[in-house]
């Protein structure tokens, strides 16, 4: 069943075509990877994929429905699209407990011990329960990513898209990072994760994309992507990052 269908999927900023016809479905449970150069399009597409970015044309479906046809429940469909970025944008004012909590009883509605039970059960997957009253200035780059995570795990969503997560973290942190969603894609999570780190893309991937130019030149499973790519692009790209 797919969770998410992208149909003939553009975005333009004026002249500039960013994303070009994409085609993509993606079923639930899946671990979908999008690796390519910088400027390929692949976090503008996540970005559309949750609607911080309105596409200039084309359909999202999420479970049948498109999300993009006037009427949507807008609010509902975000709830359900968890998002992680590159900078962790936790609230510094909030400790870690509250910042897994604030989305819950906000947008939600849940009352606050209900949130804080579902947030303490998400910050142990995670491994940040023992950090719960401290603030973001106090953890490592690593930990406010995995406390991300957890937050956004605390909403509910049934699809988590992950835009470079490690890219601004330390090397001796990435790596934790990384486990960390190496055990949420193991629980049936679906997760679209654009990410540099080719180890992750190759071992926890059910399928890798890769975008050029706006476009999805070549998909298939990791072993083959990586492997015996079939396209030019594709082999330039792994040629280089895997020297």
């Amino acid at each position: 069943m797919d969770i998410i269908t992208i149909n003939h999927l553009k975005k333009s900023y004026g002249e500039n075509e960013v994303l070009k016809d994409i085609q993509l479905n993606v079923t639930k449970g899946e671990v979908v990877t999008i690796i390519g150069s910088s400027g390929s399009g692949k976090s503008t597409l996540l970005r559309c994929i949750n609607l911080l970015e309105k596409p200039t044309g084309g359909e999202i479906l999420f479970q049948g429905e498109n999300v993009l046809q006037e009427g949507y429940n807008l609010p509902a469909y975000r709830t359900h699209v968890g998002m992680v970025f590159q900078q962790f944008n936790l609230f510094n004012n909030l400790n870690v407990l509250e910042n897994c909590t604030v989305g819950q009883t906000t947008v939600l509605k849940r009352n606050s011990e209900e949130a804080k039970k579902i947030a303490m059960k998400n910050l142990e997957k995670v491994g940040m329960a023992p950090f719960i009253e401290a603030r973001p200035s106090q953890l490592s780059g690593g930990q406010k990513q995995r406390i991300a995570i957890a937050r956004a795990l605390s909403m509910d969503c049934s699809v988590m898209l992950f835009d470079e997560p490690t890219s601004a973290l330390d090397p001796e942190m990435v790596g934790e990072v990384l486990e960390t969603m190496q055990s949420l894609a193991h629980t049936g999570l679906t997760m679209i994760v654009v990410t540099h780190e080719m180890g992750f893309a190759k071992e926890v991937s059910d399928r890798v994309i890769f975008m050029d130019k706006g476009l999805i030149a070549e998909q298939g499973h990791p072993d083959d992507i990586f492997t015996h790519p079939k396209e030019e692009r594709t082999k330039e790209f792994l040629k280089r990052v895997l020297k």
